[in-house]
């Protein structure tokens, strides 16, 4: 990728600059390609991202299409194409294999196309920047998808001491909390049902889609929280979710979707080879 003048300069969008797709369906709640073109042009890096509005069914097709793409660097991947989109992939990294969900892809001169997934490695980076502490703590999560796949073993792998999982597929929790406890054993991991009584926990964690459409029920029982428990959303719009208000209610401490989307920029470009010395 060619580098910019610095970031003050009036920036231009030219044959030469290499473009990013986000994938996604539906696209009107993205957020974070603004964040990684700020992060883009503070860097100097003439590069930029776009969502663009796919379809499951039309997935496959545009995927092949992004090869013969010569100026296109790779893709980013969001709901609901995290999963389905690794087929037609040639290669994952190993964090992304764990995972067993992509979010952002590169696009090699050859047109081989490789995935990885920093969905977990974002999530953490953004409570360590709150300050949330994650080693030898309890954690309530709800959700058991892809997002929530990244931050399960991501949350062990810095040094969770408890994981309780909510899904409404309870096998589906059951299996990742298997997953997680088997890469990382000092992690008890387990799923829970929504009429179990868990004991407090230090974190509670919505990995779902549940709070971006006005109405939807809350990702776990609210009773499970008390003012100790940090409550931790995935979801960016909006800011403030049903969930978010509900636990501010009682005294929680809350962060916000974007706060696992800030770190994203700055992995996202060194999957890319994008320096960061700026």
């Amino acid at each position: 990728m060619t580098t910019l003048p610095p970031p003050h300069a009036k920036r231009d969008l030219t044959g030469k600059t290499s473009l990013m797709l986000m994938l996604a369906d539906p696209v009107a709640h993205i957020r974070g390609s603004a964040l990684i073109n700020d992060r883009f042009a503070a860097l100097g890096h003439d590069a930029v991202i776009a969502p663009l509005h796919v379809t499951p069914s039309d997935l496959p097709a545009l995927v092949a299409a992004v090869r013969l793409m010569q100026n296109v660097a790779g893709l980013g991947v969001t709901i609901p194409h995290k999963i389905s989109v690794m087929p037609h992939l040639d290669a994952v990294t190993e964090a992304a294999q764990r995972v067993g969900a992509v979010n952002f892809v590169r696009r090699d001169p050859d047109g081989r196309l490789i995935g990885t997934n920093t969905d977990g490695a974002g999530f953490v980076a953004g409570l360590n920047a709150a300050g949330i502490a994650i080693s030898n703590q309890t954690a309530v999560m709800a959700g058991a998808g892809g997002v929530a796949r990244a931050i399960a073993f991501s949350l062990a792998e810095a040094g969770l001491r408890e994981l309780r999982i909510l899904n409404r597929d309870y096998d589906k929790a059951s299996a990742l909390a298997q997953a997680v406890h088997a890469a990382f054993p000092t992690c008890a991991a387990s799923a829970i049902k929504s009429e179990d009584s868990p004991q407090t926990p230090d974190l509670a964690i919505n990995a779902t889609s549940l709070g971006m459409a006005e109405g939807d029920a809350l990702p776990m029982p609210i009773s499970w929280l008390a003012a100790k428990t940090a409550a931790v959303e995935v979801v960016v719009n909006p800011a403030q979710t049903a969930f978010l208000i509900a636990a501010e209610a009682l005294g929680c401490r809350t962060l916000e979707g974007a706060a696992m989307l800030r770190p994203q920029p700055d992995l996202v470009a060194e999957f890319f080879g994008l320096p960061l010395s700026s």
